[in-house]
């Protein structure tokens, strides 16, 4: 297996409505964004954040690639989680949306993070997230998460049945067909305009090529290249600066190899995107607005 599941903890799931009588709702500099672009929901949000334009009014917090504290979160959130859930039991973890007018969780779920992201503060940026395509994104999403990141991390289990990790490594690349049939005809997942169903899948390919190929076979990876118009894909949108300027290389390697509890295999040698390309310059860890 990649990585070991992270620890459970509370999940706060407020909305952000219409207007005031909402409770949360929409207005400039009320909230604030705790993200560790190592992660890949952190990754997700701060994509979706570039692309609508959000830095003027709504503010980013960059938390370090790995958790500071013994528990497997982040010191600067615990403030945050002792004030929205008393004596918080579990670690305090990234991503958060955090009220400042309370100083207290707003969410900490990145599917909804996202989608009031995109309809409450979207603004002048685009529509990431139109209604008739709801059920579409959420497909994608479906599909990322079993088709392609459950699929790659059954497959390099290496310590488990080897029939399992066949049929595992035959559900990812059935998944990379059916993206690579529909990337042929078009330009984006769901067609001509960019969804955040483009945002999920360049990230799982991004969480593919960077943490789970490391632990499969190389002729497995050889075949996951087999899809030129996924990768494709996949380099176009990294070239794009609300994708690409995210990247953080060293800390996506650093985390996998902090939750890592699988046996490296000969995959980790076949590249199949040169992310470098793309990624910024390594910053110093700390607070900055993303761009």
């Amino acid at each position: 297996m990649s990585a070991t599941s992270p620890t459970a903890v509370p999940s706060f799931r407020s909305r952000i409505g219409h207007d005031a009588r909402s409770g949360y709702y929409a207005a400039p500099e009320r909230y604030r964004l705790h993200l560790s672009l190592s992660c890949p929901h952190c990754l997700q949000i701060a994509v979706t954040h570039s692309l609508l334009g959000l830095d003027d009014i709504l503010p980013v917090t960059l938390l370090p690639a790995l958790p500071d504290t013994s528990d497997g979160g982040h010191l600067a959130l615990r403030p945050l989680y002792e004030a929205s859930s008393h004596q918080h039991p579990g670690p305090a973890v990234a991503p958060v949306l955090s009220d400042n007018w309370t100083g207290t969780i707003v969410s900490t779920h990145t599917p909804d993070i996202l989608r009031d992201l995109a309809r409450r503060f979207g603004g002048h940026g685009p529509d990431l997230h139109p209604r008739d395509a709801e059920k579409a994104i959420e497909t994608v999403g479906r599909l990322c998460e079993q088709g392609i990141t459950w699929a790659a991390q059954r497959a390099g289990q290496s310590d488990g049945d080897p029939a399992a990790r066949d049929t595992a490594l035959a559900t990812l690349l059935r998944t990379l067909d059916v993206l690579e049939w529909r990337l042929t005809s078009q330009e984006h997942v769901l067609g001509g305009e960019l969804t955040l169903g483009d945002i999920q899948l360049w990230v799982t390919l991004v969480q593919l090529d960077l943490v789970h190929r490391h632990h499969l076979d190389a002729a497995a990876v050889h075949r996951i290249t087999e899809h030129p118009h996924v990768w494709a894909y996949a380099r176009r949108l990294a070239a794009h600066p609300a994708f690409g300027s995210h990247l953080d290389l060293d800390g996506i390697a650093r985390r996998h190899h902090a939750h890592c509890r699988g046996m490296e295999a000969a995959g980790a040698a076949v590249q199949i995107v040169d992310w470098m390309a793309y990624a910024p310059r390594k910053e110093p860890e700390g607070v900055r607005q993303p761009g």
